[in-house]
């Protein structure tokens, strides 16, 4: 029986987990090498959780029997090197939570659209009336779900970070979109370490299990090459209908699972463009499976609002539409906006750069873009890519700025796209600190 638990990191996913480990009696130190927000403080507090703040007690946490890592923070961290040395298991915060639950899982992870298809899959599930809550990288801490209201359902978002640190927790669906290059920082910049933790997704899956999964997507058309998958298997995919699965066929979305089969027109589908029919192909086999009516199916389809930060189509000013696309923080994700939109776009991009390669932007920038509005502390990669294809190349530090300058560029009946590319931190929080950065400056013009 493990007596002493340790959380490294004080979020959302970090509270969370003492806040079940609490519940079910464990002595628990909650532990921050930074300074830890009010509202979780106050809730450390209430519920008589030990905490500290601003550096870890090393001496005191390698006596941990088991300890629960924040997904921001990295294996190769001395600590948790000198933990795993140890022999101390060091484990997610939906490792921890999956102990302690017998809801159904359906987990999504992929490179691009995971939040959006998450968000679809549990407005389907919700529409449907099922008991569900939403977790992982989106809505709460599933660890404090599971110890305050446990659901039937859990709809969960996982970040490879969080897929790491799973050993016996299990997807009863499993959905992984596609794989492109990412993050490769925290992977010794190998690909292939990179896809085995994206694939952890479907580990411990049996043959009463369910994997969903992007055919169009040529790393993990290799992968299912080198792979014995007991879960049934539910391709969906853009030139084909499968007769277990999902797909395209003219201009109508074709599900089939057994007897069961579903369709509607593409042009009915809320949320437009390539990359959002493949993230609702995906939410309503989940829907299929777990035996949603057909209208339920379609009427999510149709009236689902999308995702804040994500495409957000925000407001028109003087003819010329603004879109707060801040959650782009890679190149595959930009390349899916750029693709969605059909007029001249000044688009606001920089950042963090994560090693990106722009090449693969180049066509849809030529044919698409009209200028570029550099928003960071270092543009130089993205004016070196862009240099000769685009006439218009300005440098911004500020938000504000930024959004000026691009207003003054578009024309009545252009668009202004905020889709960075990057990550955020240079000059802002994280992306939806940048996204209301935005949304403010727009407004004010």
């Amino acid at each position: 029986m493990t007596n002493k638990i340790v959380v490294i990191g004080a979020g959302e996913s970090g509270v969370g987990a003492a806040v079940l480990a609490k519940k079910q009696g464990f002595e628990v130190l909650v532990s921050d090498a930074g300074t830890i927000k009010k509202e979780y403080e106050d809730v450390l507090t209430k519920y008589e959780i030990r905490y500290e703040a601003g550096g870890h007690s090393a001496d005191e946490i390698l006596k941990a029997d088991l300890v629960v890592k924040s997904p921001g923070v990295p294996d190769s961290a001395p600590l948790v090197v000198e933990l795993r040395g140890k022999g101390i298991p060091v484990i997610s915060e939906i490792e921890f939570a999956g102990r302690y639950s017998q809801a159904k899982t359906i987990c999504i992870t992929g490179s691009n659209g995971k939040t959006t298809t998450t968000m679809l899959t549990y407005h389907l599930l919700k529409a449907a009336g099922l008991n569900v809550g939403l977790a992982g990288n989106v809505g709460h801490s599933l660890a404090w779900q599971v110890a305050e209201k446990d659901f039937d359902y859990y709809v969960i978002e996982l970040s490879s970070f969080q897929l790491d640190g799973m050993v016996e927790f299990k997807a009863d669906v499993a959905m992984l979109l596609n794989i492109t290059p990412d993050h490769l920082d925290r992977y010794d910049y190998q690909l292939q370490n990179y896809v085995d933790s994206k694939f952890r997704i479907i580990q411990n899956q049996t043959s009463d299990d369910v994997f969903i999964y992007g055919v169009d997507d040529p790393i993990i058309q290799e992968e299912l090459k080198k792979r014995e998958i007991p879960a049934q298997c539910l391709p969906f995919g853009w030139g084909e209908t499968f007769e277990n699965g999902a797909g395209i066929k003219g201009e109508e979305l074709i599900i089939n699972l057994g007897k069961k089969s579903f369709n509607m027109s593409i042009f009915d589908i809320a949320l437009q463009g390539k990359h959002n029919t493949y993230n609702s192909m995906a939410a309503g086999l989940a829907g299929m499976v777990l035996n949603i009516r057909n209208e339920k199916i379609r009427e999510s389809l149709t009236d689902f609002k999308g995702v804040e930060h994500r495409l957000e189509r925000f407001l028109k000013v003087h003819g010329i539409e603004f879109i707060n696309d801040s959650k782009a923080t890679n190149v595959n994700s930009t390349w899916y906006a750029l693709e969605s939109l059909n007029k001249p776009i000044v688009w606001i991009a920089g950042g963090v750069d994560k090693g990106n390669d722009y090449s693969a932007l180049t066509e849809l920038v030529r044919d698409k873009v009209k200028a570029i509005v550099c928003l960071g502390t270092d543009n130089s990669k993205i004016k070196e890519a862009f240099d000769g294809i685009v006439p218009d190349i300005i440098e911004t530090q500020d938000m504000q700025d930024a959004v000026r300058s691009a207003y003054y560029l578009a024309k009545n009946g252009e668009t202004v796209l905020l889709s960075p590319a990057c990550a955020s931190f240079d000059l802002f929080e994280n992306y939806e600190d940048r996204g209301r950065q935005f949304k403010t400056a727009v407004r004010s013009l």
